[in-house]
């Protein structure tokens, strides 16, 4: 169940009702990703970047202000973000590879620990693409000053990204 206090959801789905199920869809998965990341940051004592709370606030006011611009514009921000954070998961793919062939080329074991959670991340990053194609699907482009838009949006995905990598 969709919480109808979460970015983008009562906007929009007062605008276009048929829009629900797949708010759900996206909300569960993402819901899914916290929770595993969460998991393995307590598993492995790894504390969280400090700006959770800054990245949270942001995140509802982005989504509440593209919903506000409509539909295509909330698809445009979809897009945006997806397109960074799948960018981001793909890196973090090809490092633990990387690493993995490393250790195998020295004849060391690759945990199962390190497989599972390259698997993980595998698996996260395309339900992000999904997103990504949806959005797509869903009108992103015909949203009014899309290059702006998805231009200033992705721009600051990656800073967050950068400095969520350092604080």
């Amino acid at each position: 169940m969709v919480n109808l206090a979460s970015p983008q959801t009562p906007p929009l789905v007062r605008a276009h009702p048929t829009i629900l199920p797949l708010m759900q869809h996206m909300y569960a998965q993402e819901a899914g990703h916290f929770s595993t990341f969460n998991a393995l940051l307590a598993k492995h004592r790894i504390r969280p970047t400090a700006l959770t709370p800054v990245w949270t606030a942001a995140a509802s006011l982005l989504g509440w202000s593209t919903a506000l611009l409509g539909r295509e514009a909330a698809m445009a921000c979809t897009e945006a973000v997806e397109t960074e954070i799948g960018g981001h998961y793909n890196g973090q793919v090809r490092i633990l590879l990387a690493w993995m062939k490393e250790m195998e080329d020295k004849g060391e074991e690759v945990g199962e620990d390190v497989r599972k959670l390259v698997q993980t991340l595998k698996r996260i990053r395309d339900e992000e693409l999904e997103h990504l194609d949806t959005a797509v699907e869903g009108g992103a482009k015909a949203a009014e000053g899309y290059e702006v838009l998805t231009g200033v949006i992705r721009g600051g995905c990656r800073g967050a990204i950068w400095l969520s990598e350092r604080i």
